[in-house]
């Protein structure tokens, strides 16, 4: 079972390629320009959630787990990928949502969710934060595997490792979204030691190398600060926040590119691009922006 559930995540990843595009026609500066399109991997599960989910779900496998148990926010994509995915495997899931005086009705990502027939549990913001980080193996029943919140545990991170190797992995630098920081621990593992990356938080007042450095340390896997740089000025005032010079730089580059962004992720980061570009000197630089993919209506 295990071998066919390994070539149903490889079979998807197989769809993400690398290729050049143009950041309104900037490659004309001297830099080259690749982006990884995980966005493609599948409809409804974000690229890198997927990547996130493929070795948790063969750990809750190989343990004889029936449930997978997670948590999220009224608008995760991580529970809409846990659902997903359980409900094409034929798993049960369960989600904690953070916020007791949501519903299944509250919006389309939650009624999507219990559509895919994810139990849905709603818990106070207190009690979900001390719930967000179970990880594992339940401690009070052998048969439910726990994700945290945003897949950030050591199968998480071994799914985002395998990113780079998908690619050439002889980039200048490597840019992305970042949020729990898992997907960027595991591209950071696996970077070619020339190769500096560049996260962009979409949280506000978030300490990325802080963030780093204890996920690693909880996942054992190595990590350097010195290779990361952090653009930490582009959240634009939070998740899911947004303003009306980043809905035009989203709507001007989707009018103009062959494949689209949005503004919770991936415009903040192409928005940050752009400003790195514009004060930075690039000269046959070579950088590799990650598409993490983003929400289903874009």
């Amino acid at each position: 079972m295990l071998p066919d559930l390994v070539s149903i995540f490889d079979k998807r990843t197989s769809l993400s390629k690398t290729h050049k595009f143009n950041l309104f026609n900037k490659n004309n500066q001297n830099n080259i320009l690749f982006i990884k399109r995980d966005d493609l991997i599948h409809p409804d599960v974000s690229g890198n959630k997927w990547r996130k989910l493929k070795w948790n779900l063969v750990s809750a496998m190989n343990h004889n787990c029936k449930l997978i148990n997670t948590y999220g926010g009224a608008y995760s994509n991580h529970l809409l990928a846990v659902a997903s995915i359980g409900n094409k495997l034929g798993l049960k899931t369960r989600g904690n949502v953070r916020g007791d005086e949501l519903t299944m009705d509250s919006n389309p990502n939650l009624r999507k969710c219990s559509d895919l027939n994810m139990e849905l549990i709603f818990h106070s913001r207190k009690k979900y934060n001390e719930l967000k980080y179970f990880d594992g193996i339940d401690s009070s029943d052998a048969q439910i595997w726990n994700i945290p919140e945003g897949g950030a545990n050591r199968e998480g991170v071994k799914g985002c490792s395998e990113i780079m190797r998908e690619t050439e992995n002889d980039y200048d630098y490597v840019i992305l979204a970042q949020g729990t920081t898992t997907t960027s621990l595991g591209i950071s593992s696996s970077l070619h030691q020339k190769t500096k990356l560049i996260v962009v938080p979409v949280l506000r007042g978030f300490d990325a190398i802080k963030e780093m450095e204890a996920l690693a340390i909880q996942c054992e896997v190595p990590f350097d600060k010195n290779r990361v740089e952090v653009l930490n000025d582009f959240h634009f005032g939070g998740y899911a926040k947004t303003d009306n010079k980043l809905d035009i730089f989203v709507n001007n580059f989707n009018e103009k590119s062959n494949f689209c962004i949005e503004p919770i992720y991936t415009g903040k980061v192409m928005y940050a691009l752009d400003e790195f570009i514009k004060i930075n000197d690039l000269r046959n630089q070579r950088i590799l922006f990650i598409h993490t993919g983003g929400l289903s209506k874009y």
